[in-house]
This record gives structure tokens, sequence and C-alpha cells, in this order.
């Protein structure tokens, strides 16, 4: 019987991927020992791989909290991974569009991104994880995929960073305490328009995550994370972006997409693409 490969392999395989831009067939349809377990063991490898040569992890993308996307997937459970100083902008300091060279089958994602103050615990209610943030803000997450159309098991998605891109970020606005009440029920109700070229392209909003908001991706990921010996805890400073709150729709240069909130005090973000 053939041994499994190493996650030190998959990780190489993967981040040669990346770096020439080209796409590989589903890790999974030639490792069928590759469980979940085993790809967040190559996507542990893959960040000592690129922190190894300066890049610095920064916080966490949650991947696949929006259940509406789910069974077109195949995943039914969110995902986690890496967000790098290497992939994270704020919009206001972007040069100009960005470039669609770097990525693979890009699609764009409107996202509720949020800064921590403090490091949340396992099984904090909303109450106590509002209590958490130190600001929110919209943003975009530009996700890619090295596996041909889309096509791809969960394991696959987690050894491949989360599908993680780029993450830019909004403006962010800060949480005060004594607004925490509201923010959670804004946070459930809000919805999202996103625009492409102008023309509404998609709807959606935040009870799309999670059937309750981008609060309870967070909840998730604190969890997930504690029950993983292997995973870093989050930490105060980090940066978590919950979600796509719409479909992710794929981007072609020349386009300029937006994101426009309803029911949060939070300004809409929006992206131009060459």
């Amino acid at each position: 019987m053939t041994e499994p490969l190493s996650a030190a392999h998959h990780a190489r395989t993967i981040l040669a991927a990346h770096e020439h831009r080209r796409q590989i067939p589903p890790l999974t349809g030639w490792d069928r020992s590759l469980d979940l377990p085993a790809a967040y063991r190559i996507a542990e490898e893959v960040r000592r791989l690129r922190a190894a040569r300066g890049e610095r992890a920064v916080g966490r993308k949650i991947g696949f909290t929006n259940t509406t996307l789910w069974d077109r997937y195949g995943v039914h459970a969110p995902i986690w991974g890496h967000v790098y100083d290497t992939t994270l902008r704020d919009r206001d300091a972007l040069p100009g569009p960005v470039a669609l060279a770097a990525f693979v089958e890009p699609r764009i994602e409107p996202e509720i991104v949020f800064g921590l103050a403090r490091a949340p615990e396992p099984g904090m209610d909303a109450q106590a994880l509002i209590g958490c943030l130190d600001w929110a803000a919209a943003g975009f997450e530009i996700v890619q995929s090295l596996y041909p159309g889309w096509r791809f098991a969960a394991p696959d998605t987690v050894a491949a960073f989360g599908l993680h891109g780029l993450l830019v970020v909004g403006e962010r606005v800060r949480i005060v305490p004594a607004d925490g009440q509201a923010w959670i029920g804004r946070l459930a109700d809000f919805t999202v328009d996103l625009l492409r070229d102008g023309a509404i392209a998609d709807r959606g909003g935040g009870r799309n995550v999670l059937g309750t908001g981008p609060l309870a991706a967070l909840g998730h990921l604190v969890d997930v994370l504690a029950n993983d010996p292997a995973a870093p805890p989050l930490a105060a400073g980090e940066i978590v972006t919950t979600g796509t709150l719409t479909d992710a729709l794929p981007i072609v240069r020349g386009q300029s997409w937006r994101a426009r909130l309803d029911g949060l005090p939070l300004p809409g973000i929006d992206l131009a693409i060459i």
C-alpha cells in the first residue's frame, strides 16, 4: 500500500502552484488519506514556509460560512486560514486598482471584518464576543482556486490556505462598549447589495452567515481553535474576516465592484480591477 504523502510535500506543491499561478488537480484526488485534520497540518506547514520567507500572519479568514452556498460547493461546515501582511490591504492605502495577474480563477466576496481588542474565549455568547472587538469594517476578499473549475473537497480548500488571495478592508468603525447590544442586532439583520459596474449583481445579508450573522462565525472559529492544540488561538490585534455575505462572483479585468450595506453603521467599500 502506498504511504501517505507528507504535509511538507503537499505544502511545497501548494506553494509552488500559487507562486507560478498554475492550477493543480485536487490533492484528495490522488491522496485518499487526506482528511481535514491532515489538511490543517498542511496549512500549518504552508504558514511555516511563508514565515520563513518573511511573511507574517496577521489574522484569520473564515470560509464557507454562507450556508446558502454549502450544497453548491459540497462543503458543509466553515473552514479557516491565515491572513498575512502580504495579503492584507486597507482600501484607502491602495495605490490604484487591484491587478488580477496575481490570482487564479479569482472571485470576489463582500464580508464583515473584525479587529480584536482582546482574545475571545471558547463558549462566549454574542454579548461577550462583541466586547472583544475593537472595530468592524466592510471588506472585500478576493478568493482563488488552485483547482480547476472550483471543484474540490473540503480538505483541498484548507490545504490551499482557505482559497485566500487578498483581503481589502474598508473604513474601520470603532465599536463602543455602550453600543454593543445594538451591534449584535444589526450584525444579524443588515443587508448588502453587491454591485458590478454600477448594477446589482447579487444581494445578501448578515443571516447568510451561519444563520445569525458574522458574530456566529467568530464564535465558531474560537471554538474550533480551542479544540485543535496545533492551531494558535486568536490574539488581541488580529484581524478576522467572517465569510461572504453573497455568492462569490467571478471577477475580470476592467470591472468596478461595490458593496453597499443597509442596517449597519459601516460605510460601503468599492474596488476597481485591472
